[in-house]
């Protein structure tokens, strides 16, 4: 299978994994990814092998693709399902001899698929985790358990309870890769981490990846209340293993919320540029906070004019949201 390359979008295809994994139980299920979402399948229950595709590295360029592709070749895949809708994982599959090609019809890859899927308007209407499970139905490939699923080994758990802060704590998950538009407000962030600590007595941790530093340390200098910082300083499967411990998270709509989503964690979700009808978490331990503005949702990665999907929410809506979710728990 080759899977997506953000770390939310692969989340959201777990339900499709395990539907492969019921189709066929006795298939050796096999992922490609790029390294940074290679991570979170590490040890999934429902994949046998994790292949990295590095083409920033020693898959670059046209010789790199063609080793890559010889490499799979030789492994003699019987079917691949592409959850990617770029017409390069077609192309990867259809050289590396692949005898069925599953995916939507996106990207002028027809022609390349012996099992292509319409992409209607219908199809983007409906939440990526849908979205994926749909392509795999029309091939005849189902299953009835849609919930997310990602796996720590005890190691990388206790990992948590060693770096993390004793008894419970809240995330806080300033940044958002896809750009700056659909990042909430630092000053904002640090008021509402202020206030669970105060009201709820959490420990607080920022979270994210080396692209959120700078914007964690705005936050740190902010901050009444002592936390913990680990922006930039986790690995995928370390993030993995500190959000899956917390008691609550609140954050961007981002990779990181649907990780969390997947390990049941409560979340306040702030969403402004982008879909909360399709990304949204899933599950039921979520609060989307968010205001109807007339240009939302754009779905651009920086705002061209002032930010009002973002600037309307407040700290007081962010902890309204935070505080039902964690009277719920109670």
């Amino acid at each position: 299978m080759r899977t997506t390359n953000w770390i939310g979008d692969a989340v959201m295809t777990t339900p499709a994994l395990k539907a492969v994994r019921e189709t066929f139980p006795d298939a050796r299920v096999t992922i490609v990814a790029n390294p940074l979402v290679a991570q979170l399948f590490a040890f999934h229950p429902d994949c046998d092998e994790v292949i990295e595709y590095d083409r920033q590295g020693r898959h670059a360029g046209l010789i790199g693709f063609l080793r890559f592709v010889a490499m799979l070749r030789r492994k003699k895949f019987d079917c691949a399902f592409l959850f990617q809708n770029a017409i390069e994982a077609a192309l990867m599959a259809f050289l590396a001899g692949v005898r069925s090609r599953a995916g939507y019809m996106t990207d002028g890859r027809r022609l390349l698929l012996t099992h292509p899927v319409p992409f209607t308007d219908q199809e983007k209407a409906l939440h990526h985790t849908d979205y994926y499970l749909h392509m795999l139905e029309q091939c005849g490939v189902t299953t009835k358990d849609k919930q997310q699923q990602l796996a720590l080994l005890p190691d990388e758990v206790q990992w948590a309870a060693d770096n993390m802060p004793q008894g419970r704590y809240a995330v806080i998950n300033p940044g958002a890769a896809y750009g700056s538009a659909k990042r909430w407000i630092p000053e904002r962030f640090a008021e509402v981490a202020d206030q669970l600590a105060d009201r709820y007595g959490l420990s607080i941790v920022l979270s994210g990846g080396p692209a959120e530093i700078e914007i964690g340390a705005d936050i740190a200098k902010i901050m009444q209340t002592p936390h913990k910082n680990v922006i930039g300083k986790t690995s995928v499967r370390q993030m993995m293993a500190a959000l899956a411990g917390s008691s609550l998270m609140i954050t961007n709509d981002s990779g990181p919320m649907h990780v969390a989503a997947a390990f049941a964690v409560p979340m306040v979700a702030i969403f402004g540029p982008t879909d909360h009808t399709t990304t949204s978490p899933w599950g039921t331990r979520s609060q989307i906070v968010r205001h109807a503005v007339e240009c939302s949702p754009c779905m651009l990665r920086q705002c061209p004019i002032d930010h009002r999907c973002m600037q309307r929410v407040t700290v007081e809506d962010v902890l309204s949201a935070a505080a039902a979710l964690l009277e719920d728990e109670t």
